[in-house]
């Protein structure tokens, strides 16, 4: 018999895992250009994942691979530079919170695309969690005025393709193993990230001698590690075991552990995003009820 709570426990680590990614990533960018941060992340996953999950790669079946194929590009390569380059101008959290996007972006996208039904309810819980995302969004950009929020534009596209990725798995990998779909993911994406290592200027003496080069290569490991190849397997069973939108829904949990971080780091917050914070998880619990 499955544990209902299951997915419940799912959602909770990867809150915890991916809410530290972007304080991770803000650190490693004082040793490396976004463009090496998004390709060293992900070489650095690709050798992970294939070597511990190479030995399923035999059991996809061959029609399957186009989709892992768009679903590499979309979840994992894109996102890890275009995150990189929107925290070179805005706040680690301020990033988190624009990624609760996702799980509005999933329904749309889930409804008009993949003709995935979404209930009464779930749409309630995205659209409360939503309105607790501006609040932090708004209150985020009074706090910051010196930001530059025309990169928040790059964390918005990450999102609408976070979000096709999700309804892609549910849709057309519901059948193959999440370490499967991880590693036939980096298949296809290791080497273009290989290519722009190589002219990324990561290789040259001004590089290699840079003073936070070591401790930065020391984050992007532990971002690869934790926030992309365990927490990527993860995320593949949890969208399997529920819906499309719970899953999407780790996103709303992650801004507020995004912005823990954020605080110890001397970025800003006040009572209102406190209480922003409250209606997100409001969200998040709606939005996995199944009952209209």
């Amino acid at each position: 018999m499955k544990n209902p709570n299951i997915k419940w426990i799912y959602l909770i680590i990867l809150s915890v895992i991916w809410g530290s990614s972007f304080i991770l990533i803000k650190k490693s960018l004082l040793g490396l250009s976004p463009y090496q941060l998004g390709a060293i992340r992900t070489i650095f996953t690709g050798i992970i994942l294939l070597s511990v999950g190479f030995y399923h790669l035999k059991d996809i079946p061959k029609s399957k691979w186009k989709w892992l194929l768009i679903s590499g590009f979309l979840g994992s390569f894109f996102p890890a530079f275009l995150f990189a380059i929107a925290e070179t101008e805005i706040d680690s959290a301020v990033a988190s919170i624009l990624n609760s996007l996702v799980p509005l972006n999933t329904i749309i996208m889930g409804f008009t695309i993949f003709k995935i039904a979404s209930t009464r309810r779930q749409i309630l819980g995205i659209i409360v969690g939503f309105i607790g995302t501006a609040i932090l969004i708004l209150k985020g950009s009074g706090l910051n005025p010196n930001q530059n929020y025309l990169y928040a534009g790059f964390v918005i596209t990450s999102t609408l393709m976070y979000a096709a990725n999700v309804n892609i798995i549910k849709r057309y990998l519901q059948d193959v193993k999440p370490l499967a779909i991880a590693a036939g993911n980096y298949i296809f994406i290791i080497i273009p990230a290989l290519i722009i290592l190589l002219f990324s200027g990561f290789f040259t003496s001004e590089r290699l001698n840079h003073p936070n080069l070591l401790q930065s290569l020391g984050f992007v490991a532990i971002l690869s590690v934790f926030g992309t190849a365990i927490a990527k397997v993860v995320f593949n069973k949890l969208i399997q075991i529920s819906t499309p939108v719970f899953a999407s829904s780790v996103t709303y949990i992650m801004p507020i552990i995004a912005l823990v971080w954020g605080v110890l780091d001397g970025e800003s917050f006040s009572i209102m995003q406190g209480l922003a914070a409250v209606l997100i998880l409001i969200g998040v619990y709606l939005s996995h009820k199944r009952k209209v």
